[in-house]
């Protein structure tokens, strides 16, 4: 079974979007580069990674700045009220804090595998790589920012070091992150003085602690079973094209038992039709709505045998024909 690609949570983008709008770029054309539209986006709403590429090209030709990262990420809004944020402040120490913020780090994002190591009196939290350039140089200003409002502005960059060859001006990097960032290196990391991990929090709380720590658990076996939800929905998208969308089948992709799966899915308060109901529904509103795919290259795609079947299923989704919900979405004056 293949594993579940990376994913950021949604205040990431919500973030960047709110810097985007402060720099008085043309936010329109940047989030249409991946199907979103001109709006905040959705703060709940866990994105996948990969399309980080595509939308970063489009904010640096729209924007005709070569270092578009770096600098919307000296406009981001503060990373507050987030529960690694609470787990950090009521830890003992900013030492303890950091170790549990990285343990349940994926809850923001397991696009950057983040890891904390001591040399001599130095610390290195290791890890700031991508292969985006501008999603990494921003994200670093998130980590920094976010570093120093819960230590209370103690945290001080000693250096940053990041494997791309190509980057802003060292007089750029100095204004951003408070020191000397070198490019070309053997890894991307982040150099603080050691002494920090032991600073006693001011908001330590061993009670609130147990329960901040509670609430992470929760959320990652959470995503946890996302990811299990977006792995079976990705494997029913080809099994759909295949005409062997069954839960034989599925389960034979997912390398277990039909039974295996079937419970698997009731602890997840879910059945395979309710899983495959909900699957195409949602294909067919986004591949009528975002594309102009033939309505039968659709029928297709979604599984169906059909028009009738389709028609039949789709009206009892949303209360309109195919043809009725794509011209609602595309207007009267769309172009294809």
């Amino acid at each position: 079974m293949s594993q579940a690609p990376a994913s950021d949570n949604g205040i990431f983008l919500w973030m960047t979007y709110q810097a985007m709008t402060r720099a008085g770029l043309d936010c329109a054309a940047i989030f249409a580069s991946i199907g979103m539209p001109d709006e905040p986006p959705d703060q709940s709403e866990r994105r996948i990674n990969s399309p980080q590429q595509r939308f970063w090209g489009a904010a640096q030709q729209v924007s005709g700045d070569p270092h578009i990262g770096l600098h919307v990420g000296e406009l981001m809004p503060p990373f507050r009220g987030q529960v690694l944020e609470y787990l950090f402040l009521s830890s003992s120490t900013f030492g303890d804090g950091l170790q549990r913020a990285l343990r349940y780090n994926r809850l923001m994002t397991d696009a950057l595998q983040l890891q904390l190591r001591i040399e001599g009196n130095e610390a290195v939290l290791s890890g700031l790589e991508h292969t985006e350039r501008h999603y990494l140089e921003c994200a670093t200003l998130i980590v920094l920012r976010f570093l120093q409002q819960v230590s209370d502005g103690e945290f001080r960059p000693r250096r940053i070091t990041f494997r791309h060859a190509q980057g802003a001006p060292e007089e750029e990097y100095l204004r951003a992150y408070g020191c000397p960032v070198r490019l070309s290196s053997e890894e991307g990391a982040l150099y603080f003085d050691a002494a920090l991990l032991a600073r006693s929090s001011l908001a330590a709380e061993p009670e609130l602690l147990r329960v901040h720590e509670k609430l992470a658990a929760q959320k990652l076996e959470d995503l946890a079973r996302q990811d299990f939800l977006h792995t079976v929905e990705r494997e029913l998208g080809g099994l759909l094209e295949q005409g062997e969308a069954s839960l034989n089948h599925l389960a034979e992709r997912l390398g277990r038992t039909p039974r295996a799966l079937r419970s698997e899915l009731s602890a997840l308060g879910t059945t395979f039709k309710e899983v495959l109901a909900g699957y195409r529904e949602r294909l067919a509103r986004r591949l009528l709505a975002r594309t102009s795919e033939p309505i039968d290259q659709i029928i297709y795609l979604t599984g169906f045998s059909e028009p009738a079947a389709f028609t039949r299923a789709f009206k009892r989704w949303t209360g309109e024909t195919p043809s009725a919900f794509r011209k609602r979405m595309h207007g009267d004056n769309a172009v294809f």
